[in-house]
């Protein structure tokens, strides 16, 4: 099969890799960006269900993001105009979360760039001009490949073809995250939209459809913490959401309450720690760059700067 041939290949479909995407596609370079997943969301998903013949819907990932950079706020207002992202203060006076779901911009800015979903990129190899990226039978050629995935991915990915940099990707030690999806026939006796705890097996609990632009019945998000997500790590998805959320009743002293809807799905790179240094790292002489929320912040925002810094560090005269 002849592979196609772009400027620039990057690996990675979630905030970090389509903010470089965009970035450098505004610069009016050919690039293609190339993910594992069905359609956009990674840590921003949101995953769909059918309750009471209503499809609703669950912010199972991240649960809001800030705007703290001068230049990612920036962006966060143009999204606010374009209607994609509201405020949500039940999280905070700075929290922010999309509309009608959490993946709200992600599926904005895929939709203006070259992304191919359900591409699962297993090999990265030098060519005469540049790199070859492998996805089963696929094939990418390009003169620089940009990768931004979890940590542990990258580190992997990058074994064979930038050492150093899997090195980098490798100091980071991501924690896991159960996350529980819940529906009830009727709202739970809790006056907050969102709990947050200190102490006990659950970390996060926020009412997911009192999220703006939401619609359908009483539905929660449940994250586990990482302690609890390590002890629970290997069980079934069903016997996890079981267990959680009867942690999560007890830890609140509410009285169990049968869910009409009941799911889980486990992060094993919900969070990572971040690595010190530049917030991207670029290597000009191999054509080869890594950018991640873990190399600035485990934020959306900080892969919003990571990705953004890896593209300028693309684009800086040589």
């Amino acid at each position: 099969m002849t592979a196609e041939r772009f400027g620039i290949c990057i690996v990675g479909a979630g905030m970090a890799g389509l903010a470089c995407a965009t970035r450098l596609s505004e610069a009016g370079l050919r690039v293609v960006v190339l993910d594992k997943g069905r359609g956009p969301g990674g840590r921003m998903s949101t995953r769909r269900a059918e309750i009471a013949s209503e499809t609703v819907s669950f912010d199972h990932g991240a649960q809001y993001f800030t705007a703290r950079d001068t230049d990612f706020a920036a962006i966060v207002s143009g999204w606010e105009r374009q209607g994609i992202v509201r405020r949500w203060q039940a999280a905070g006076d700075d929290a922010w979360v999309g509309a009608p779901a959490m993946n709200a911009p992600i599926k904005a800015m895929a939709r203006d760039l070259d992304v191919r979903w359900n591409t699962r990129v297993d090999a990265i190899s030098a060519i005469m001009k540049g790199w070859r990226v492998s996805a089963g039978s696929e094939q990418f050629d390009a003169g620089i490949v940009l990768v931004a995935i979890p940590a542990e991915q990258a580190t992997t990915l990058l074994a064979d073809p930038a050492p150093e940099l899997s090195a980098i990707a490798g100091e980071a030690h991501s924690q896991p995250c159960w996350a529980v999806m819940a529906g009830f026939e009727t709202a739970l006796p809790i006056e907050e939209d969102a709990l947050r705890f200190e102490t006990g097996p659950i970390g996060w609990a926020a009412r997911n459809s009192a999220k703006p632009a939401r619609s359908g019945g009483e539905r929660w998000v449940i994250h586990a913490t990482p302690s609890r997500s390590r002890e629970l790590i290997d069980m079934g998805k069903d016997e996890a959401a079981a267990m959680l959320l009867a942690d999560f009743f007890s830890q609140t002293g509410l009285a169990p309450v049968h869910p009409v809807h009941l799911s889980a799905h486990r992060w094993l790179f919900a969070m990572a720690d971040p690595v010190a240094g530049e917030p991207a790292r670029f290597d000009p002489e191999n054509a080869i760059g890594l950018a991640g929320d873990y190399l600035h912040s485990p934020r959306v925002e900080g892969a919003w700067i990571s990705g953004t810094a890896l593209a300028e560090a693309v684009l800086a005269p040589r």
